[in-house]
């Protein structure tokens, strides 16, 4: 099967003062569509940066991101920022730790937000099949800041969803929910990647979560300044 992500050599370094601080040293991994990849490892290992720049967000210093959408096959690393932010509203769908709703925009308009962007008026049936799915179609006219964290995080993962996009991120979505609540989003993640054929990468602290992943990768804290 041909992987959706493909990942070789990825490096990624900070400054720090005069020292530069590996984060990560030559990532490698292949990923297809329904198929999920959790990554885990300690606070400060490179987990949300790898998520950021699989997400075109930031830029790697070394080595090779590549997508296939359906469209065409596309090395992040050759892009410029504006290129990458078109792929990334686009193609890849991101759930976030703390929702990133627009608090002005009630649940339906958060979650038809990147068809809009899109112009794909033709996905409002889309979104409100996700709404129906996810126990959210009561809220439809709801603001974020009545709802529960759980409800929130459930309209981040749908709006991730609506433009059926070939890889789904998810950035620790369980962080700041309780139990119950976590194992509801997470079902809606791993579900929607075998359903719906994309390739999901979740970063996460739950060894729980991340044992329900097909693959995994394991991120260290280890690696010492780059002089």
């Amino acid at each position: 099967m041909e992987a959706t992500l493909e990942v070789r050599g990825l490096c990624k370094h900070y400054a720090d003062g005069d020292r530069l601080v590996e984060v990560l040293n030559h990532v490698s991994l292949d990923l297809a569509g329904g198929r999920s990849l959790a990554v885990t490892g300690p606070s400060g290992s490179g987990k949300s940066t790898l998520l950021n720049i699989l997400a075109g967000i930031l830029a790697a210093d070394a080595g090779m991101v590549v997508l296939r959408t359906g469209e065409a096959t596309v090395d992040l690393a050759t892009l410029n920022d504006a290129e990458r932010t078109r792929l990334r509203r686009r193609h890849i769908g991101y759930v976030y730790q703390f929702f990133n709703l627009v608090p002005t925009l009630t649940v339906w308009e958060n979650t038809v937000l990147p068809a809009r962007l899109n112009k794909r008026l033709d996905l409002d049936a889309r979104a409100g099949e996700l709404l129906d799915q996810f126990a959210l179609s009561a809220r439809r006219d709801t603001f974020p800041e009545v709802l529960s964290g759980g409800e929130q995080q459930r309209v981040a993962v749908a709006r991730a969803l609506v433009l059926q996009p070939p890889l789904l991120l998810a950035d620790e979505p369980t962080g700041n929910l309780d139990a119950t609540n976590s194992k509801h989003v997470a079902d809606l993640l791993f579900s929607a990647a075998r359903e719906q054929n994309v390739a999901l990468v979740i970063a996460t602290h739950s060894e729980e979560i991340a044992a329900r992943a097909d693959q995994r990768l394991h991120l260290n804290v280890d690696t010492p300044p780059l002089t």
